[in-house]
């Protein structure tokens, strides 16, 4: 019975990725869907906004825990698009938070103790120098975007960090991310007000600009920490 409830959340995410796959709704995470229904999330944003806000943070926690591929990037760019960046980045950080530790959660209960209990003296060294710097070495796993998100939610749940170290070095590590993918959902309205097909000035529109160059700086960081990491002694 014991060995069931610690199987129990981990088998619930797992068949929450099988049922959101057979169901066919990785094709609502889609820009194409975003401009289709619009209007319509707007009007129920700006009509029912705290309903809007439950569904939307409940939508990324079940994203975030059940690892949809894609599914964090696309929701935190409908968040800039419907809620603005201030408020916008704060559900992110909110769902994103939530939806990591559940399946921090699922992988430590299920698959922790079996980690523990192997005597490989490698393991053993990983496993100590990693929760002695747990919250140096979460904050630069969120902070520099070198393994997917859904990696840096299992990595530490083998390594026997802490559950409240992990969701403090999620909800702060992510802050820089978020926000450039908030302000580019930010700018989406322009997209899809105007025909910019044959108008490449749409690019010089800050709110398009400054998060794309957010977004690029964001992208070459991994880069730049390999080569401080090879010419720095």
């Amino acid at each position: 019975m014991e060995s069931i409830r610690r199987w129990l959340l981990f088998i619930l995410l797992v068949c929450g990725l099988i049922i959101f796959f057979s169901l066919n709704l990785d094709s609502y995470f889609t820009f194409d869907t975003l401009k289709q229904h619009r209007q319509q999330l707007l009007s129920l944003a700006e009509a029912h906004y705290l309903l809007a806000v439950l569904i939307y943070i409940a939508t990324y926690i079940i994203a975030v825990a059940i690892s949809v591929p894609g599914g964090a990037t696309f929701l935190t760019l409908v968040s800039g698009f419907l809620f603005g960046i201030v408020f916008g980045t704060i559900y992110v950080l909110v769902g994103a938070t939530l939806g990591a530790t559940l399946t921090f959660l699922a992988v430590r209960l299920a698959l922790g103790s079996w980690i523990a209990k192997k005597t490989n003296q490698w393991l053993e060294k990983t496993r100590s120098d990693f929760q002695q710097g747990a919250f140096q070495y979460l904050f630069f796993l969120r902070f520099i975007p070198i393994f997917p998100f859904w990696v840096v939610n299992i990595i530490p749940a083998l390594l026997g960090v802490k559950t409240s170290t992990f969701m403090i070095t999620t909800a702060i590590g992510i802050i820089p991310g978020t926000i450039i993918y908030v302000a580019l959902g930010n700018g989406l309205g322009k997209f899809v007000d105007y025909d910019y097909g044959a108008n490449l000035d749409i690019i010089s529109d800050p709110t398009i600009l400054f998060p794309l160059l957010g977004l690029a700086f964001l992208s070459i960081l991994p880069i730049l920490y390999k080569w401080i990491k090879s010419n720095i002694p």
